[in-house]
């Protein structure tokens, strides 16, 4: 089986439907929050399918693991600023809930998808699969001094 693309991943899918409705939220604040807790909610965002991408086009699964750390912490980020912008009012209980949900429906699979990766590096580990040692690698007997 062939490598996937990032744009198959529905963690990727998801976080990228996501990313309008941040930006019409973002446009529904004080002017003065436009440009502050505007900008860090839009850069979270876009940090989660951003990140899933670079990742997943990466040449080694340790390195796609680091990235979809780095999204998973973008999406904690983004629902941190989303608690705030409920707590000052400027999101409904109810609007709340439903990024809530969407949240959910991204962490899912991308929780999901960093266990399967890691399940994948632990059954490859040098841990799991020693190699043999040839005589090259063997090391010399220890002769006790007379």
């Amino acid at each position: 089986m062939g490598k996937r693309h990032y744009r198959d991943l529905i963690c990727w899918q998801r976080a990228i439907d996501l990313a309008p409705h941040i930006y019409q939220l973002v446009n529904t604040l004080p002017a003065d929050e436009r440009y502050a807790l505007g900008d860090q909610l839009r850069r979270a965002c876009v940090s989660i399918p951003a990140n899933i991408a670079e990742g997943q086009a990466r040449q080694h699964p340790k390195e796609f693991l680091q990235h979809l750390a780095i999204a998973k912490g973008s999406l904690a980020e983004l629902h941190t600023l989303l608690l705030v912008c409920a707590r000052l009012g400027y999101l409904s209980p109810d609007s709340l809930a439903a990024c809530e949900h969407t949240l959910a429906t991204i962490s899912r699979p991308l929780h999901g998808l960093i266990s399967t990766i890691r399940s994948q590096l632990a059954a490859n580990s040098p841990a799991r699969n020693p190699q043999p040692i040839t005589r090259n690698q063997a090391p010399e007997p220890q002769v006790a001094p007379k």
